[in-house]
């Protein structure tokens, strides 16, 4: 897709990976000058905020290979085909890292992550009445997920850890953000 007065006069993909592709697009500027623009293609992702009844988020704790260091984090993953929808994944992943299912679901934000280099755009959703996920559902963790950890914190505690500097992902900042905001102005 182009905007007017931004050309893609061609693109050529660099790397084709798992979960993204890198690719190179020539672009005709506005002022008619071209330019070599290059970024991730990526499938999309989702997060989910898993709020219970006395106001404890489900939060993880995972190793990130590209930060070398375990995150405090949502759950949340990719979308796993192209045209997942993201409220399918969001359920997945809720099952998947949590083991929890919902009852009531809200989208809270649709942002794009990095959009200086990556068209990855998450979705992050607001869970409430939660449950466990059914005995019959099953997930094979393996890798980074097979070493996460599960903790509720209370939502205001988590609030604070964004704002001490404890909490650096940036969709789990903004949905924690979100989820006080609409609570406290509803």
């Amino acid at each position: 897709m182009s905007v007017p007065g931004y050309e893609i006069r061609q693109t050529q993909a660099r790397f084709s990976g798992a979960v993204f592709e890198l690719v190179t697009d020539e672009v005709t500027m506005p002022d008619g000058s071209r330019a070599e623009r290059d970024y991730i293609r990526h499938a999309g992702s989702v997060a989910v905020v898993a709020l219970d009844d006395q106001e404890r988020v489900m939060l993880i704790r995972q190793y990130r290979h590209a930060t070398r260091e375990v995150l405090w984090e949502l759950p949340a993953g990719l979308l796993d085909e192209p045209d997942e929808e993201p409220a399918v994944a969001v359920a997945r992943e809720l099952a998947e890292e949590a083991g929890l299912v919902a009852a009531r679901w809200e989208p809270l934000l649709a942002v794009y992550t990095s959009p200086g280099y990556s068209n990855e755009m998450i979705r992050i959703y607001l869970a409430q009445e939660l449950g466990p996920a059914p005995p019959d559902f099953q997930f094979h963790a393996q890798f980074e997920e097979a070493e996460l950890t599960k903790h509720q914190v209370p939502l205001a505690e988590a609030v604070a850890m964004v704002y001490r500097g404890e909490i650096t992902n940036g969709p789990t900042a903004l949905g924690l953000l979100a989820t006080w905001n609409r609570l406290r102005h509803a």
